[in-house]
């Protein structure tokens, strides 16, 4: 397939309501040729409701869908020229991996010659021509969700849409098909957007990452800066493991603000904020921004561990504050041996991945 198959995809504030309930609120998605877009968030949060609007499934209740800058949202669903990989891949039970490969093509009314030639393109990209003549029930999961896959592509997609594509995969045969889709998205240069609630699925695999929460469009970013420069508290929670130390600003710089901290200890976040000074707030680190030691130092936290888990090259760690705040902590083996009792926390420096107001009623837990 060619490497210019990428088109641009464009949500203009697009809202959508079933009823009282609000499932897209005025979501801006400016999606660039050749990407992959991950929608990620968790169960109701609207990103399986913007799929079937992209799709022309649903029609929204306001904005518009442009391709290419040129609006779609009127045009029935097989006039998109956009392709969809459901979870369950949908396959034609009664026909072969080469018949279920031809039947969008043939559908068009594309020339036999054409569609025998689209055919072999297709079981050649996704590697089975030696299995072309076997039934969807002869196949492997892993084999099956190729087959989708060509079909789609088989019809020259503008858009391609996956659809929780790995949820029915097994762990190990997950990754495989993660990097195998991966693989195939950049050879073809087809414009993707995947649905999933799978954190890891979508920071491995995608460009940009769009979170959703209830509706609301809370950050559309590289996956780096999802994990490392949240927008929202929900996003630092929901994306990754969070640890969150309460404080309150003691100051600010251009350097970042200065937070003192329940204890007494005062860090510096390296965080730009416009909060006053007085201001309660949360410090949010993630477990690999912390380190634990036995001495201490200027900003260390005195802490009690509570739980050392050693998995592979590191040492997971639990620890609890003297606040009684509970703390997780990821630290490579090579840098101490596994300790016990009383330790100092460290934050590492520039780790300090958000600064959020201490808000009456936030439970900092994930999905929330």
């Amino acid at each position: 397939m060619s490497q210019s198959a990428g088109h641009a995809l464009t949500l203009r504030t697009v809202s959508h309501s079933f009823g009282q309930m609000v499932a897209a609120n005025a979501i801006d998605l400016d999606i660039r040729p050749g990407e992959l877009v991950s929608l990620l968030g968790p169960s109701g949060c609207g990103k399986t409701t913007l799929l079937k609007i992209i799709a022309g499934f649903l029609r929204q209740t306001s904005g518009d869908v442009l391709v290419d800058g040129a609006s779609i949202s009127r045009l029935p669903t097989n006039r998109r020229r956009i392709g969809i990989v459901f979870q369950n891949y949908a396959l034609f039970p009664h026909m072969s991996v080469a018949q279920n490969i031809a039947y969008g093509p043939a559908a068009a009314g594309r020339p036999k010659a054409e569609i025998a030639a689209v055919v072999a393109e297709m079981l050649d990209v996704v590697q089975m021509g030696a299995l072309r003549d076997r039934l969807p029930r002869e196949l492997s999961g892993g084999q099956q969700q190729r087959v989708a896959l060509a079909r789609c592509l088989a019809i020259r997609p503008k858009i391609l849409l996956l659809d929780e594509p790995f949820s029915a995969l097994d762990k190990n045969l997950r990754l495989d098909m993660q990097i195998e889709i991966k693989r195939l998205q950049r050879h073809s240069g087809i414009t993707t957007v995947m649905v999933t609630h799978d954190q890891e699925e979508a920071l491995g695999m995608s460009d940009r990452i769009a979170v959703l929460s209830r509706g609301n469009l809370e950050q559309f970013a590289p996956p780096s800066d999802i994990y490392d420069r949240p927008a929202s508290l929900f996003v630092n929670t929901f994306v990754g493991t969070a640890n969150f130390l309460k404080g309150e600003v003691a100051g600010s710089s251009p350097a970042g603000a200065a937070v003192r901290l329940e204890g007494g200890a005062v860090i510096e976040t390296g965080r730009e904020t416009a909060l006053v000074p007085g201001t309660r707030v949360l410090v949010a680190v993630r477990p690999e921004g912390l380190r634990v030691r036995a001495e201490g130092g200027p900003g260390a936290l005195g802490a009690q561990v509570t739980a050392v888990m050693p998995i592979g090259p590191s040492f997971i760690y639990e620890v609890r504050l003297a606040d009684g705040t509970a703390v997780k902590v990821v630290q490579e083996r090579d840098e101490a041996a596994s300790l016990s009792g009383a330790v100092f926390l460290h934050l590492k420096p520039n780790r300090i991945s958000g600064l959020f107001p201490d808000l009456p009623g936030d439970t900092h837990k994930k999905g929330n």
